[in-house]
């Protein structure tokens, strides 16, 4: 008897994948479209495959670079209109055109091996889970991008937990971009519009709790190129953490423990700062949760440069990206929190 894919927690069908719908939101990628382009044109995906990008509002080259490279390449592409601009409303404006049976989200920032949409495909097939997706592997270009890559690739960055016990595939809460049935737009809605980030997280949330499963399968990668300055990767996490707060407070709960720990952080760290000057007690345990905090930083970036095989003199960037992470990360979401709060006053 074949194994029922609700008893796993899915309803989702495990129906062949003959074609593919590529979506992904474009602004001002003059830069990256070409590598975007042949980075589809390689995929050994033998079924059909087509190309929905949503521009917003791009003021560069970028539309008219990618419609040159993707006829050159031989894609089938279809620009469409994103008058908002951010991310949501341009997936959802892909989503409603794509006629593929697996739904695959890209991003222009981001490399792709040759067998990455076959792979999606094939886990789709074989475990009909609504989502499915790989593992992000940071991957920096100059000195600065390389040290935030190492960090990103540590367990004490936030992204390494992904890659570490799991063989083969495990079901997981939220994969990088995803490959989706289209039923997963069906049962679950599509991108929430007024979420300029964290969009993923509140959809993928969404799936869950209709039925869905997502599955991630480490051996599919995804080459991801971080921030290049310490002040672009503040504001990203200061985003990430901003925008944590409406997706908890729509869904009424807690995403996951790991991402409200930068928030514990900086409010302990602000606590006891204020009080330090009149407590002796405070200045003890702001010392002790900082030179913990400072020892954890310089173990996890010095193992994370050894295994990258960097340069020595790469880590204090390494060092300094963790602090950009979680305090900007903390940071964004304690303002988050105070502006509902505000709202929740007036």
């Amino acid at each position: 008897m074949a194994p029922d894919p609700a008893a796993n927690g899915s309803r989702g069908s495990s129906t062949p994948i003959r074609t593919i719908s590529v979506v992904a939101p474009v602004r001002n990628e003059g830069a990256n479209v070409d590598h975007f382009v042949s980075d589809l044109a390689a995929q050994d995906f033998r079924g059909g495959l087509e190309v929905l990008v949503a521009d917003g509002n791009s003021d560069d080259d970028s539309v008219e670079r990618l419609r040159a490279a993707a006829w050159s390449a031989g894609l089938n592409l279809r620009v469409i209109e994103n008058p908002a601009g951010w991310v949501s409303p341009g997936l959802n404006a892909c989503i409603r055109h794509a006629r593929g049976d697996l739904i695959v989200r890209l991003d222009c920032h981001s490399r792709y091996p040759a067998d990455y949409l076959r792979r999606c495909a094939e886990l789709s097939e074989q475990t009909g889970a609504w989502n499915v997706g790989g593992r992000l592997v940071p991957t920096g270009t100059t000195p600065m991008e390389r040290a935030v890559a190492c960090a990103m690739d540590s367990p004490f960055g936030g992204i390494g937990w992904t890659r570490a016990a799991a063989d083969g595939p495990v079901t997981t809460d939220t994969v990088t971009f995803g490959a989706f049935r289209p039923e997963a737009f069906e049962h679950a809605g599509l991108f929430d519009e007024t979420l300029v980030r964290n969009q993923d997280d509140e959809f993928n949330l969404r799936l869950r709790r209709a039925g869905g499963q997502i599955m991630l399968d480490p051996d599919i990668t995804v080459m991801y190129r971080p921030r290049g300055s310490i002040a672009r990767v503040w504001r990203q996490y200061y985003e990430y953490g901003f925008w944590k707060v409406p997706v908890m407070l729509k869904h009424r709960r807690v995403l996951t423990m790991r991402s409200v720990a930068p928030l514990a952080f900086v409010v302990a760290t602000v606590l006891l700062f204020c009080v330090a000057a009149r407590f002796p007690l405070a200045r003890r345990l702001l010392l002790l949760q900082w030179s913990l905090y400072g020892a954890a930083g310089v173990a996890f970036a010095a193992r994370s440069v050894s295994e990258h095989g960097e340069s020595w003199g790469l880590l204090p960037r390494v060092m300094a990206a963790f602090p950009a992470f979680h305090l900007g990360h903390g940071s964004g979401q304690a303002v988050g929190w105070l502006r509902a709060l505000g709202r929740l006053r007036r």
